[in-house]
């Protein structure tokens, strides 16, 4: 007699094991990480629950949603079980998720210091896998009048226009500056490139009567600040 073959399928799991049961009646906050990620695969193969699935797609990512939102729509379809359009969902929620973290940190507006600038910018930079150089505008009470991406490039570096930061700090009213590029590679210890790059924006904003008062480096978990190492 044929041995039965053993369901894997979340249907027949008890009500309270049952992820989208258990977010609906126990809510968001009980659910683990891969019960989340199941949610959104919906549905595993014949050999493996969507959970299981889950965890496997978590740990190829060392268990780290912030790493795991770095990997690609194809590098997810590696995974048997899925197919583009649940790929295509995992990275779109990964994204909401840091965007809403982004606009959930933004909320210093008033620079005291080089942790001020991180928390600004760290949602915005940490997570790249290219580098970006973002200037902060500022005014007499060193509150944030504006910021914006000056270049995006590519990982080796980025080329940065002194003339048209200025041409936007006069246009805003702008008296002091604050320089942040990301480094992909999780380096802080900054480059020539970055010191030259430093000097050319510190003696062109000079001739206006405009401070630069600070260049950050910024990667995902931690920042170096030129200011703070006193080579500004």
């Amino acid at each position: 007699m044929q041995k039965k073959r053993a369901s894997f399928s979340i249907k027949s799991w008890a009500d309270d094991d049952k992820p989208r049961e258990k977010l609906l009646h126990k809510g968001r906050s009980v659910l683990s990480d891969a019960e989340l990620l199941a949610i959104l695969i919906g549905s595993g193969s014949r050999d493996e629950s969507a959970v299981s699935l889950a965890k496997r797609i978590l740990k190829s990512a060392n268990n780290n949603l912030s790493v795991l939102g770095k990997i690609s729509v194809r590098q997810l379809m590696q995974f048997k079980g899925i197919g583009e359009a649940k790929a295509v969902a995992i990275a779109a929620a990964l994204e909401v998720g840091r965007r809403r973290r982004e606009e959930r940190e933004i909320k210093v507006t008033k620079i005291t210091g080089s942790e001020d600038v991180y928390a600004v910018l760290q949602p915005i930079l940490g997570e790249l896998e290219h580098e970006e150089f973002w200037i902060l505008y500022l005014n007499n009470a060193n509150t944030i009048l504006h910021k914006s991406q000056l270049s995006k490039g590519g990982i080796t570096g980025t080329m940065v226009d002194s003339r048209l930061v200025l041409k936007k700090a006069l246009e805003l009213g702008a008296v002091s500056l604050i320089l942040a590029h990301n480094h992909p590679s999780g380096i802080l210890k900054p480059s020539e490139a970055d010191k030259k790059i430093t000097a050319k924006l510190q003696t062109a904003a000079q001739a206006l009567d405009i401070k630069v008062l600070d260049h950050l480096i910024i990667t995902e978990k931690a920042f170096f600040s030129f200011a703070d190492h006193q080579i500004l």
